[in-house]
């Protein structure tokens, strides 16, 4: 009874804490101002395909509400409305969303100008607006969002000229301009990357003067319009010439690209599209054929509910694995670039990074760097002679390293990441045995929908949080979970459904692990393979961070966040020498404390993730 009492005091305060949140953004007579801004961005745009009737205005709290996304405190903090047939005008509105991170309204029909008040979200980090019909300049007051990361406005009818504040935005690892009518100068751009491709009346001079000669667009209004005091039609010959020899160009180079497809199309059996995905390498599919020797099933490394992952050797010998995806036509062209995008902007030292991708029409290949150490399902189930088994310290190693690689994507990336399928064989091993976190992003490039629900749900049995199975609903605390059934395979050596051996029988390995721990039996779940050399107190610690992440209601799951921070202390605690003495160690005259295989990785905490945890890409 009292136990119920208290589930009944967290479920009120819960629900007390949201309707506080939600209270605080009421008018004085009751609307809700971003339920305000929300309903005016609906009433200015055309709703072909009806996928915003779900927007009511009687509504208090927007997060219920399709291709919206909020914070923990109830906050409206992403708008993702990409390809959804959308047409009409952005409302100035938008700038009431005060929290929002994320807005993507790319591949729609929209026109009119983009709202300069889009300079005043503050918060704003990822910006796209692609493939749509905006006109008119480009706001300057967007060179005040000082977190914005990525800014996309290509393939629109963008005029006037390239304003300094945004081109001297040094946050941005991305930006995009390309294929609008921009002219003028082009001034130094400090992202990291960017496009200006596909604007013919641009200059390539920084300098007003060199660029006088340049036509303009025929609606251009700036000063600059007129290059001397000659009568106007000796400037509309010039402009007629000037025009004329464009289009001859344009003509010889469509002509000229024309033929080349045409022998390429006979040398090669599938045709790739043309898409230019900033710092990722674009492959030829029969540059992937011929790696993989014709994808052979000698070279497969792998294979799972998203594809088979193969061996490949570049002309240069590189190494790397190349993963031709299911299902290639369930993701449209344009949304499969959006999304490989995205996976290949999250660089950190434990997320296996993207090197390159190939699209055909029949397709979908992703090619990542090879790993040497293969995955730690197979190093737990697959020794031999020439592949030892885990040691206690490395085993913890790599539960501290996926732990961060999971941060990254929870709490770092933007929008957010969840994997879906956390797990052994996903968790990869490099030549130094550090924990590579593999296969992320992939649930939501093969899954057509932003949504945070979907009803095909994607993992692997054993590993699947409850509320997953059951609803289809997914959210971080589901990678919590997966997380947790990951260590206690590191623990075991064993698969989440088989864990055959000692007093563990066949049966959900986390069953076993709840009655052992409470019987204070704990070694009888360690690995025969560590041959009793392992650290008990380590163990028991482990044990609870992992029966805490496995917990049913995904609310009483810590964040990885949290995770990381208790195994962080747990190597702080066990690392000293002193601790370590008194018989805590099962292996005589050996220490297996994994913090010591970690004080020349890191020095200091590591969970300041921006000074300690971002690295180059691997």
């Amino acid at each position: 009874m009292g136990n119920g009492m208290l589930v009944l005091l967290s479920l009120f305060l819960f629900w007390l804490a949201r309707v506080s949140v939600s209270t605080s953004l009421l008018s004085p007579k009751g609307v809700n101002y971003e339920v305000t801004a929300l309903m005016s961005i609906k009433g200015k745009m055309r709703d072909e395909y009806h996928v915003l009737d779900g927007w009511d205005i009687n509504s208090v709290d927007p997060c219920t509400w399709n291709m919206i996304g909020c914070s923990s405190d109830g906050f409206v903090v992403s708008l993702e409305m990409a390809s959804m047939g959308l047409s009409g005008t952005l409302s100035p509105s938008i700038g009431n969303l005060t929290h929002l991170q994320t807005m993507l309204l790319q591949n729609n029909q929209l026109s009119g100008y983009i709202p300069a008040e889009i300079g005043k979200l503050s918060e704003l980090q990822t910006l796209d607006l692609s493939g749509n019909q905006f006109i008119g300049d480009i706001p300057s007051n967007l060179g005040n969002l000082a977190h914005l990361s990525y800014l996309r406005l290509s393939r629109n009818k963008l005029s006037g000229q390239i304003p300094k504040p945004v081109a001297d935005l040094t946050g941005l690892s991305f930006l995009d301009l390309s294929f609008n009518n921009l002219s003028g100068p082009t001034p130094k751009i400090l992202a990291k990357d960017y496009s200006v491709a596909g604007n013919n009346f641009l200059c390539s001079s920084v300098s007003v003067e060199m660029c006088m000669g340049v036509p303009k667009p025929v609606n251009d209004s700036s000063p600059y319009r007129r290059v001397s005091n000659h009568p106007r039609w000796i400037l509309s010959v010039i402009i007629g010439v000037s025009c004329t020899f464009i289009v001859l160009v344009m003509l010889l180079v469509c002509w000229v690209h024309w033929c080349r497809s045409r022998l390429l199309l006979s040398s090669y059996v599938q045709q790739d599209y043309e898409f230019d995905i900033g710092h990722l390498k674009r492959f030829t599919f029969r540059e992937l054929q011929v790696a993989t020797n014709n994808f052979s099933s000698k070279n497969i490394l792998g294979q799972g509910g998203f594809g088979v992952v193969y061996k490949g050797y570049l002309p240069n010998r590189t190494v790397v694995a190349v993963k031709r995806l299911r299902d290639p036509n369930f993701t449209g062209e344009v949304q499969f670039q959006t999304e490989v995008e995205m996976i290949g902007l999250a660089l950190h030292r434990n997320l296996l990074r993207l090197y390159g991708f190939c699209l055909t029409s029949e397709e979908r290949l992703l090619v990542y760097p090879y790993m040497q150490n293969g995955s730690v399902a197979d190093r737990l189930r697959d020794t031999g002679q020439e592949k030892p088994s885990l040691d206690w310290s490395k085993r913890m190693h790599i539960a501290l390293g996926a732990a961060r690689g999971l941060v990254y994507l929870h709490e770092q990336c933007n929008p957010k990441i969840i994997h879906r399928d956390v797990k052994a064989a996903n968790i990869l091993l490099d030549e130094c045995f550090e924990a590579v976190v593999g296969d992320f992003g992939l649930a939501k490039l093969l899954d057509r929908r932003d949504s945070h629900v979907t009803t095909a749900v994607r993992g692997t049995v054993g590993h699947i949080a409850p509320e997953y199975l059951s609803t289809g609903q997914s959210s971080e605390k589901t990678d919590v979970f997966g997380f947790g059934i990951l260590i206690l395979e590191l623990i075991t050596g064993q698969r989440a459904l088989d864990a055959g051996h000692g007093l563990v029988q066949k049966g959900m390995i986390l069953d076993s692990v709840r009655t052992l721990n409470e019987e204070k039996r704990l070694e009888v779940l360690v690995d025969r393979d560590l041959k009793r050399c392992f650290n008990t107190e380590e163990l028991e610690k482990v044990v609870e961070v992992a029966l805490q992440c496995t917990q049913s209601n995904p609310s009483l799951r810590p964040k990885m966040s949290e995770v990381v921070r208790i195994l962080e202390a747990i190597a702080g605690q066990s690392g000293h020498p002193e601790e370590s003495q008194g018989g805590s160690n099962q292996c005589e005259g050996r220490t297996f404390s994994f913090s010591r295989n970690l004080i020349d990785v890191h020095e200091e905490n590591s969970f300041v993730i921006e000074a300690m945890e971002l690295s180059g890409p691997r």
